[in-house]
């Protein structure tokens, strides 16, 4: 074949595509076009054929940018893209009908750029790149996105059109969509959200910010699906949550009656959710959120300690504590979503406080007592463990654990020898939840005063069952009995008080106990903790009896005014061997205006050096068993 027929086979393949440009397509015979085209690049002429069809491109979209160029601001985005699909759609039939064997061929050999793309470049370079066109479509491409943010209505599907158009048109390297739209886009977004911003701020609460921003976020979004680029996602929603929530974390954290403290103190969970929800999308500001939690729960806790200095109640003190970390752990669950970094920074929080009150540990192992003397009577055995598990969660803020060790023996102590506790399963279970905290060392010890007790009951059944169980008194006939608890030393606190001056119808019945156990135990040695013990006394006033449950102390004490009516200090410290201090003190109780089973010389609480006692024959009282409390210091 040669020029001249390649020539004039090129000028039928002209017309075909200014037909197919012209949408007069319908006569043309696709398989002749194809057939021409094939031979043309089989014969060498591959070049005729290629800058032929480049031509009559450019010459076509030539004409197509001068009428777009004419078109008012109004038309211009919809006359683009309508072009730009009538230009797809030309160029497919081009390539598929005529050029697709030069493209495999001609087009790969020579390097050149395949038809479709060069239709891409000539689009780019004939009509969008055209003076007239580009600077008016970005205006109104931007102006567009803003009325949107406005409220306004806009067709999204032109501008995913023309939007897809810049992207295609800037495959080969020059960045269309990036360098004339996006850019432009970004900035303009910075601008509007950054103004926005401040403006709604200054005008609204908290949470009307957090709800109006987290709306901004999903419009965005929302935009990034309609009509811009999946690229331009991370960049623009970057610049919105800059704007929105980075610039102002601060600022909404600390907002006067409407900000995180405001949320805090009226349990405005849902609220600080939507906060933590916002905040999580720039996770610095998290630590904004998380860090106000933290100084907020401090400060409470202080104000607990302050008013624990002044009232002196350690159960409201360990209460108060319980009912902050209820509020706050629900609060961690539901507005910071379980988060466990605000767990961390919640406990931190509470062991700050805590530990900076050396006495918190007094006041848990008080509360504890509490609960197993009757705190937790008619209480059910899930709703027990849930209240111990709740003073574990407290015990685990503790530093000194040894601290809350020796207060919790002392009470447990008091509550085995006083058989006060409301159900050993309870005292049992809290020692379990101890040793599961710390280890069996920790609680070695006070399973040791379990096992004591235990012992000592079977110890007594066996004294008992032997026939040593009282003895005659020499009074007349009525019986002292006599129940023993045989402690380990070590695993109990120590007393060290030394033992008082018992009557000798008391210690005619230990001397029978201690030869009992002795015999059975060789090897042993028992000093009796007078100081600890507690009697029940029958006592008669003028007609009346009635029964006086006493410490061991006053037993000793009242049994003395059998003998003698009235009775000095010295008479009785000498008589007994109690320490003074503590003979002052069991005097006092014994001398109440409610107990007033002795009356004393002197007036006021207070007992002198010279004071004397007499035994008050018209002592009364309604009822049989009387309890006589001890004063405390």
């Amino acid at each position: 074949m040669d020029a001249a027929q390649a020539k004039e086979i090129w000028s039928g393949l002209a017309r075909a595509i200014d037909e197919i440009h012209n949408q007069d397509a319908s006569k043309l015979s696709f398989e002749e076009l194809y057939r021409n085209a094939y031979n043309l690049v089989l014969h060498k002429h591959g070049e005729v054929l290629y800058s032929g069809v480049k031509a009559s491109v450019q010459k076509h979209l030539s004409a197509v940018g001068a009428r777009v160029a004419q078109k008012p601001d109004s038309e211009l985005l919809a006359e683009v893209s309508k072009c730009w699909c009538d230009h797809q759609l030309k160029m497919v039939m081009v390539r598929d009908s005529i050029c697709m064997y030069m493209d495999r061929t001609y087009v790969a050999q020579k390097k050149e750029k395949p038809v479709y793309d060069l239709g891409l470049q000539i689009f780019r370079e004939t009509i969008w790149e055209k003076e007239e066109v580009r600077g008016r479509l970005q205006h109104i491409l931007l102006d567009n996105v803003l009325k949107e943010r406005n409220g306004q209505l806009i067709d999204r599907s032109l501008m995913k059109n023309v939007l897809a158009m810049l992207l295609e048109i800037g495959q080969d390297g020059s960045q269309v969509y990036e360098r004339d739209f996006e850019k432009q886009f970004l900035q303009s977004t910075k601008d509007f959200y950054r103004s926005e911003s401040l403006d709604y701020l200054s005008r609204n609460s908290c949470p009307d910010y957090i709800n109006k921003a987290e709306r901004r976020l999903n419009e965005e979004h929302s935009r990034i699906i309609n009509y811009l680029s999946s690229t331009t996602e991370s960049k623009l929603m970057q610049i919105v949550e800059t704007e929105l929530i980075q610039q102002h974390a601060k600022t909404l954290v600390e907002m006067e009656n409407s900000g995180c403290i405001s949320m805090l103190v009226d349990d405005k969970t849902e609220d600080l959710r939507n906060m933590y929800d916002l905040f999580c999308r720039v996770p610095s500001t998290v630590d904004v959120l998380r860090d106000a939690v933290s100084s907020h729960v401090k400060k409470t806790g202080k104000g607990l300690v302050a008013d624990q200095e002044r009232v002196k109640e350690p159960l409201v003190f360990v209460k108060g504590v319980l009912a902050m970390r209820d509020k706050y752990d629900k609060i961690i669950e539901v507005s910071f979503r379980a988060e466990k970094k605000a767990a961390k920074k919640l406990k931190e929080a509470f062991e700050t406080f805590i530990n900076a009150d050396s006495r918190s540990a007094n006041y848990l192992a008080v509360y504890v007592d509490e609960l197993m003397r009757s705190g937790l009577k008619g209480v059910s055995e899930v709703d027990a463990d849930e209240r111990l598990d709740k003073v574990i969660v407290i015990f685990r803020y503790l530093q000194d654990k040894d601290v809350f060790e020796n207060f919790y023996k002392t009470h447990l102590s008091k509550r085995l020898l006083a058989q006060k506790s409301i159900s050993d399963e309870c005292e049992k279970s809290m020692v379990a939840k101890l040793k599961a905290e710390c280890g069996y060392q920790y609680t070695s010890k006070l399973e040791g005063m379990f096992n004591d007790m235990s012992i000592s009951r079977e110890c007594m059944d066996g004294y008992k069952r032997d026939g040593r169980g009282g003895s005659s008194s020499a009074g007349g006939g009525s019986k002292v009995e006599i129940n023993v608890d045989v402690l380990t030393m070590g695993y109990w606190p120590s007393q060290g008080a030394p033992m008082c001056q018992l009557p000798n119808e008391v210690l005619s019945v230990m001397r029978g106990f201690e030869n009992f156990y002795l015999t059975k135990h060789t090897g042993r040695k028992l000093a009796w903790q007078t100081s600890l013990g507690t009697s029940e006394v029958k006592a008669v006033f003028g007609d009346k009896k009635h029964e006086l449950i006493v410490t061991t102390y006053q037993m000793c004490i009242l049994m003395l005014f059998n003998t003698q009516k009235t009775r000095t200090l010295a008479d009785i410290k000498l008589a007994t061997g109690i320490p003074e201090s503590e003979l002052k003190r069991h005097l006092i109780s014994l001398c109440t205006p409610k107990h007033r089973i002795l009356k004393k010389a002197s007036k006021g609480k207070s007992i002198s050096a010279d004071d004397s006692f007499v035994f008050n024959s018209e002592f009364s009282s309604k009822y049989k068993r009387i309890k006589v409390p001890l004063w405390r210091r």
